[in-house]
């Protein structure tokens, strides 16, 4: 007869994990996204789940819950889910798609992340944004939007109000870039194939490639998702550079005495962190041809829900109020960057085909 008020007690005192909370309002935010994908196909799932998450973060009913009980499991889906997810996205890339596009277009497309990285974080740093923020946006803008950021979050171990905001940045670019784009293919004088690369090489998220190329068809289609894969497999030398450069100034500052030997051990990143070398695992994986068209198509559906569960966190972790403190700086930034990613890849492109 003891035994049962024993467990009573015991279910009693029982509490979910601290992250359940969180995770389950993740959940909701992408089933909200995917039923405004659905009703309004030209939005991608993923720029829904990120405008939802930044909705969710102000919206009076809701905004307690993000910045209390649901906070650590939107920073968990942000982090964790988001590894996960750029894990399952090398299963998109493999080696015989890039041979097939040619090394003059490769080289066109490493020159485009070159000039769009370096030249943004360059200016982004003489504009004084705070943190990480010149860095994050100069990756989300020359590589893959907000998949790099939260790569690059990662080793550079960046404040998590900066990570958003360079989401909120890039997502917004991307997504402007669907209704902008389309309309200056026959101004420019690009047929299909050519604005289907030049999509690919400047409009940053992969769902806002397919949202923008679609609009010329599907031989547009086909190249601009190559061209933008072969920027997504920039992703892992960025990220293996960063944390090489993360490490060697931790040894720096131990040997400054900033800091013990021990401490910069802990802090500093490995040379390619794990979702990194899961990422060029799968693209190698995929480049066997071992795996079934149903797998592929189940990897992306899950890729993109892990993402789009991933975006919805960070952009819960978006205030406003704060990003208007340097909103302007901001967004002269990505207008300049966006400026220097469409004019660098339409020169490429006109010079490769």
């Amino acid at each position: 007869m003891t035994a049962a008020p024993g467990r009573a007690r015991q279910a009693a005192g029982w509490r979910p994990p601290a992250t359940a909370y969180g995770l389950g309002l993740a959940v909701a935010g992408v089933a909200a996204a995917w039923g405004v994908h659905w009703l309004l196909p030209a939005v991608p799932l993923l720029t829904a789940s990120v405008v939802l998450g930044i909705v969710a973060a102000h919206l009076p009913g809701a905004r307690g819950l993000v910045r209390g009980v649901c906070r650590a499991g939107l920073s968990f889906a942000g982090k964790r889910l988001m590894r996960l997810g750029i894990v399952l996205l090398g299963l998109k890339l493999s080696l015989s798609d890039v041979l097939g596009l040619g090394w003059a277009t490769v080289a066109m497309v490493l020159g485009v992340v070159a000039a769009t990285f370096c030249g943004t974080w360059w200016l982004g740093r003489r504009m004084g944004l705070r943190g990480d923020q010149p860095l994050l946006i100069a990756t989300g803008y020359s590589i893959c939007g907000a998949s790099a950021i939260g790569a690059v979050s990662e080793v550079s171990e960046s404040d998590e109000r900066d990570v958003a905001t360079s989401v909120a940045l890039v997502t917004l670019c991307g997504t402007l870039a669907i209704a902008v784009l389309p309309l200056l293919q026959h101004p420019l004088g690009l047929d299909d194939v050519a604005f289907g690369r030049w999509v690919g090489a400047s409009v940053h998220d992969v769902g806002q490639v397919v949202a923008t190329a679609q609009t010329a068809g599907p031989a547009a289609l086909g190249d601009a998702v190559l061209v933008k894969l072969v920027r997504v497999a920039m992703l892992a030398p960025l990220v293996a550079a960063l944390a090489t450069s993360v490490r060697a100034r931790g040894r720096a500052k131990a040997a400054a005495g900033e800091g013990t030997v021990g401490e910069a051990a802990k802090r500093r990143p490995p040379l390619v962190p794990l979702f990194v070398l899961g990422f060029l695992a799968m693209t190698a994986l995929r480049s066997t041809d071992l795996l079934s068209t149903t797998t592929l198509d189940t990897a992306a559906t899950a890729q993109e829900l892990l993402l789009a569960a991933a975006l919805f966190g960070l952009g819960s972790a978006v205030h406003l109020p704060s990003l208007t403190r340097t909103g302007a700086r901001v967004a002269a930034l990505g207008l300049c960057a966006w400026l220097v990613i469409a004019g660098a890849s339409y020169a490429g492109v006109v010079l490769t085909t």
